[in-house]
Formats: structure tokens, sequence, C-alpha cells
């Protein structure tokens, strides 16, 4: 039965009532991700005070770098996630510890790779960003120690997406609350030196993040045995972490492109941030004010996205299928309400908010509340296509909503850009956010009502002869895990 499939600590997503079992669900997610996001401002904000803007322009120079590490891992644990929640679904939970296993050995060597060219090639990375001379050399000591502590930060991020893939948001919320916390207390400590600790300057900074995320992982190995969560291996069960290629072609089929779906958002908004510099100072200080708020209207859409998609993989794994719709129905039901609350806040305090990056420049701070009017309300439908992106996640469809994305922050974004700037100026700028997310929204609703998503197949081998009729059917259209995009 799936619900014995849940094990200790795990939770059966595909029982009960869907509503209740969703938000609770997704909660500790959205609890973590602003927990990261809260602590990256504050460390920020302790390197600025405490060592100058040099120090904080080395810090986001090394920060680009280590997105992009984590937006690949997160594809990566993402396609764990969900081959994990289809195994538990189905009440194997020997496939989900086999294939958490291989996605923890995969991850193990791709960080220790990572870690050792990160360190010999931090100089060469950091002149391919141009990064400026003044804070070259304290980029280069940041970056160096946050490679050393690379693995242990990359195997916390798979160990607690695995988890959530049996149905367990609440562990990985307490040791981001752990890792948080260190990072936090460690910080101003290893910069100035405080007691018999020599100050380590930016070298401080960097050291506290590494010091939290080995904390993290240990207290998380060591807790995972102690409450004999599902995924703790065991006696025969550590050969799992050699990687298997089944597992990995998958991780690597759909994680890839889960990835990449953070790295075009990414560069989609380095390009408007190009955009809005030609616009002047004014608006670039203002826009910078904004996309701080912006961040975390962004939150609930990717906690939702994650907890529909761990609920759905769950049920498909269990067939379910009688709930999947109902799964997305309540999901993007949520996220109007929370991230239509958090708008509701946002503009009624617009204020407050705003002098928090601003100060009194009154300036900066209209044109912030000129941009937060047009835009913000735009996040509700970015978030109601992640929602819908997350479902067809679930059951391993990756590649269509990556193009999805690219097409429309780019091509949709920039084509109205370019065809509304000399009539509006750069209210163009404000106004590509709700054309692109409206149209994102509908190629998402046009894709999920199709219904061809639900004939692919994410495979989770469960037995070796099941795994070579897998490869087998990889030749006939029936049986493809990746669909054409």
């Amino acid at each position: 039965m799936a619900t014995a499939a849940a094990g200790k600590s795990g939770k059966d997503l595909t029982q009960g009532p869907i509503a209740s079992t969703l938000l609770l669900f997704a909660i500790p997610t959205l609890a973590s991700n602003v927990l990261q996001s809260l602590n990256g401002s504050i460390n920020a904000i302790w390197v600025g005070r405490f060592l100058g803007a040099q120090a904080l322009a080395a810090t986001a120079n090394a920060n680009i770098i280590m997105f992009l590490m984590f937006s690949v891992v997160f594809g990566f644990g993402m396609a764990s996630t969900v081959m994990v929640a289809q195994a538990m679904g189905a009440g194997n939970v020997d496939a989900a510890r086999r294939a958490f296993g291989s996605a923890i050995g995969f991850c193990f060597v791709l960080a220790m790779a990572v870690a050792i060219g990160g360190w010999i090639g931090s100089p060469a990375l950091l002149r391919l960003l141009a990064t400026p001379p003044e804070a070259f050399h304290l980029a280069l000591v940041y970056l160096r120690v946050i490679f050393v502590a690379m693995p242990a930060t990359l195997l916390s991020v798979m160990m607690m997406m695995g988890l959530r893939g049996t149905g367990d948001a609440r562990t990985p919320l307490i040791f981001m609350i752990v890792s948080v916390a260190i990072d936090l207390v460690l910080n101003p400590v290893l910069i100035l030196g405080l007691g018999p600790i020599p100050a380590l300057g930016i070298g401080g900074s960097a050291a506290a993040t590494a010091i939290a995320g080995f904390a993290s992982l240990i207290g998380l190995v060591c807790y995972s045995y102690a409450k004999d969560l599902p995924l703790r291996l065991r006696g025969r069960e550590i050969a799992y972490l050699r990687p298997a290629w089944e597992e990995v072609r998958v991780m690597m089929g759909k994680g890839l492109p889960m990835g990449l779906q953070m790295i075009v958002m990414s560069a989609s908004g380095l390009v408007m941030i190009g955009l809005v510099n030609r616009e002047g100072f004014l608006i670039t200080a203002a826009y910078g004010a904004a996309q701080q708020v912006w961040t975390y209207l962004q939150m609930p859409a990717m906690a939702m996205g994650a907890a529909v998609s761990a609920m759905a993989a769950q049920n498909i794994g269990a067939g379910r299928w009688d709930r999947i719709s109902r799964i997305a129905g309540y999901g993007m039901l949520y996220l109007l309400a929370i991230t239509g609350a958090m708008i509701a806040v946002i503009l009624l305090f617009h204020g407050p908010l705003l002098a928090l990056f601003l100060g009194r420049n009154e300036a900066a701070s209209a044109a912030a509340w000129e941009m937060q009017l047009r835009a913000s309300w735009s996040f509700m439908l970015f978030g109601l296509a992640m929602i819908l992106f997350g479902v067809m996640r679930a059951n391993g469809v990756v590649v269509r909503p990556l193009l999805i994305l690219i097409f429309t922050l780019f091509g949709v974004r920039l084509g109205f850009y370019y065809w509304t700037y000399p009539h509006i100026g750069a209210n163009a700028l404000w106004y590509s956010f709700p054309v692109g997310s409206g149209v994102s929204l509908a190629l998402a609703a046009a894709v999920y009502l199709h219904g061809g998503w639900r004939k692919a197949k994410l495979i989770v081998p469960l037995h070796e002869e099941e795994c070579r009729e897998s490869v087998h059917a990889e030749s006939e259209p029936a049986g493809r895990i990746a669909p054409a995009g």
C-alpha cells in the first residue's frame, strides 16, 4: 500500500484531503525559500557595512558563479524529487532509495569536480566576468572558500529535495533554519574577529557559509538515521550510492532542462537590467529597489510549484490520476491567494518598503511606485504558469516548459519592448512583465489542457527486467521519456 510506503516521517500525499495536505506541504518550502533570501540579504549587509563597497562587489561577482552552479543542481534535485515521489507513490521504498542514492552519489562526484575545478579556475572565471581590479583579490578569496564548501552545500540541497519527494517538507525546513542561524551568527564573528577568533575579512563571510553548510549536512545525515527516515541507506543499500546509469540518465535528461529554466530566468533578468540602465541612474536605482521586493513575490510560485510537483508525482506513481486536476486547481488557488495578499501588502506599504532601499530619494521612490503598479500583479500570472509546469514536471515533461519560458521571456517580452518603446518610453519595460507572463500562462494552459503530457513516462526502474523493457521502449513513440518540446 502507498500508505505504508510513506515510511516513518514521510507523508503519503496520495490519500486524504488535497487542499489541506498541499497547503501544509507547501508552507515549509516557502518558509525555506524566504529564509535563504533573508540570509543572503543580511550577509550582504554584514559585508557592505564592515568591509565596504569593494567587498560587496566581490561577493556579487562570486555569487553569479554560485547561482549557475545551484541552477544545475536544482534541476538534478527536482528530477530526483520526482523520481523519489513516483516510487513512493507506487509503494516501492527500495526504488525510491535507489533513485535517491544515485542522485546523492552523482551529486557528490559532480560537486567534487566543481570544487576542485573551481579552486583552480577561480581567477579565470573572475576575469571572464570582468571583475573590477579593485575587487578581484577579495572576490578570489571569497570564491575559493565557497568552492571548498561546495560538496557539503550541494549535497544538503539534494538531500532536502529528496526528502520532499517522500512528502517530508518539515525536516528540510528544520535544517535550513540550522544553516541560516549558524551563518548569521558566524558572519560578523569571523569577519571582525570577535573574542579569540582572528579577523578573516571577506574570507570570514565565506567561511561562515561553509561551516553552516557542513554543519547542516552532518546534522541532516545524523537526523535521518536517528529518526529512521524513509531514504536512509543501510547495509546492502549503501551500494545505491554508486550512480546507476538508468537513474543518472533520467536525472541528466530531466534535470538539465529544469536547471536551464533557472538560468533562462536569470539571463532574462540580466537583459532587463541592461535595458533599464539605458534610462539613467534614477530609473536604475528605482528598479533595484523594486526588484528587491519582487524577489519575494516570486517565492510563492517556486514553493507552490515544487509542492504541487512532488504531490502530483506521488499520485502519478500510485496511478491516482483522478486527483491530478484537483492538485493543480488547489495549487493555483493558493498561489493566487498568497501572492495576491503579498502584492496588496506591498502596494499598501510601498512607502516604508521602498525607503529601506532608497532612503529619502522621493524621485526614485515615485519611479519605483510606478513600476510596482504596472508590473507587480504579473507575478500572479507567472505563478499560475509555474503551477502548471510543476504538474507536467511530475510526469517528466520538462522540455516544453523550457521552450515556453525562452519564447516568452526573450521573444515576447523583448519584442513587446522594442515595438512599444517608441510610443510609451520606459513604461514598455514595466508592461512587458504582464505581457510576457500572460503569454506564458496561455501557452502553459494550452499544453496542460491538450493532455499529451499525461502519456509521457518518467522511468523509475523497479527491477532489472523492467529496466531492460524501458530501454527497449524508448525506440517507440509511446515509450519516450522526453516528449518533443
